[in-house]
């Protein structure tokens, strides 16, 4: 079973904001295949679907981005899953709005939902989908930037991110993360 996790924070403040791009693709993803994400289990709302005749576990954590390795490591022990059964989404800065980068493994990069996840599983070694929010403006506050309001204009942008991410999903459970990496990055 694939593990299919969207990072972002769970209040209605956070919605539509760079840093729920993970909850936004995991939502993308529900209305496509016309999923309801309804339970609320391991500190998360999620559920369970078959995606291109694959089952997959589609999870928004509850526990607010800097902690989301809480509700991964519970998930990733009570389904007793391998590393490469799992795939992380976030917003990235250090990936242009409107692109996404797809990885085997890496370092947090000074995101705090990854860098939990991290902690929790104490490995690097998770598959990721990086959405690209852009990065702040030289004199403009990250923290505002990341939870701030988005303009329409930006808006557009980030959706089409956020689509690529989507069918990056899609490819991924169709013929594995390596040819989404060779098509998408």
């Amino acid at each position: 079973m694939y593990i299919i996790i969207g990072l972002g924070n769970p209040e209605e403040e956070y919605a539509g904001t760079r840093h729920n791009m993970g909850f936004d693709v995991i939502n993308e993803i529900a209305n496509k295949y016309n999923i309801l994400i309804n339970k609320n289990k391991f500190n998360s709302l999620c559920t369970k679907c078959n995606i291109e005749g694959q089952e997959v576990l589609l999870v928004k954590p509850q526990t607010y981005m800097n902690l989301s390795g809480t509700s991964v490591r519970e998930i990733v022990n009570f389904y007793k899953a391998k590393l490469e059964d799992i795939l992380i989404i976030y917003d990235d800065m250090d990936v242009k709005q409107g692109t996404i980068k797809i990885r085997k493994q890496g370092s947090a990069g000074g995101h705090n939902g990854v860098k939990s996840v991290i902690e929790n599983l104490g490995t690097k070694e998770i598959s990721r989908i990086r959405v690209g929010i852009g990065s702040a403006k030289e004199k403009e506050d990250k923290i505002k930037y990341v939870i701030g309001h988005v303009s329409k204009e930006d808006r557009k942008i980030l959706q089409e991110g956020i689509e690529k991410a989507k069918e990056a999903v899609i490819e991924i459970l169709k013929n594995g993360i390596d040819k989404a990496m060779n098509k998408y990055n």
